[in-house]
C-alpha cells in the first residue's frame, strides 16, 4: 500500500480584537479585514477579504483570523439596526464605525496606511469606536 504524504497548512494568524466606545449593545458590529489598499475600508472590493459580523454586546473583544501573514487594516461599523450596511444623514454617518490603530479622522476615511498593521503571527489591535451623530 502506498502511503500519501499531504502537508499541513500553517495554521491561520489571529487577529485578536478589542473594542472600546460602543455607545449600545444593540444591533451587530460589521466587521472588515482587508490587505488591499484599494478595497479598504469597503471590503466588498476584496474577494480574499474577511468580513464578518459580530453581535455588537458580545464585540467588546472577539477574534479575526487573517489568511495568511502580511499587512493588513481593519474596518468596523457599528450597525445598530441591523440592516447590513454604514447609515449615513446627508454625508455623516448616522452609526459608529472604527478603524485598526485609531488614525485620525478629518474628512472620509483613513488611508489604508494610516490604519495597516502586519500580521506575522497572532497580534492584538484596540480599536476606539466614533459617533459623528
Amino acid at each position: 500500500m502506498l502511503a500519501v504524504l499531504t502537508a499541513n497548512a500553517p495554521p491561520q494568524p489571529t487577529v485578536e480584537v478589542s473594542v472600546t466606545g460602543l455607545r449600545s449593545a444593540k444591533g451587530q458590529l460589521l466587521v472588515c479585514l482587508t490587505a488591499k489598499a484599494s478595497a479598504f475600508p469597503d471590503c466588498s472590493k476584496d474577494k480574499g477579504s474577511v468580513r464578518m459580523a459580530v453581535r455588537a454586546a458580545e464585540a467588546a473583544r472577539f477574534d479575526v483570523h487573517a489568511p495568511a501573514a502580511g499587512t493588513y487594516a481593519i474596518a468596523l461599523v457599528h450597525d445598530e439596526n441591523g440592516n447590513d450596511k454604514m447609515d449615513k444623514a446627508v454625508f455623516l454617518p448616522r452609526e459608529g464605525f472604527g478603524f485598526s490603530r485609531n488614525p485620525t479622522i478629518t474628512v472620509g476615511p483613513p488611508s489604508f496606511q494610516s490604519a495597516s498593521f502586519a500580521v506575522a503571527g497572532d497580534v492584538r489591535q484596540s480599536i476606539r469606536m466614533k459617533y459623528m451623530l
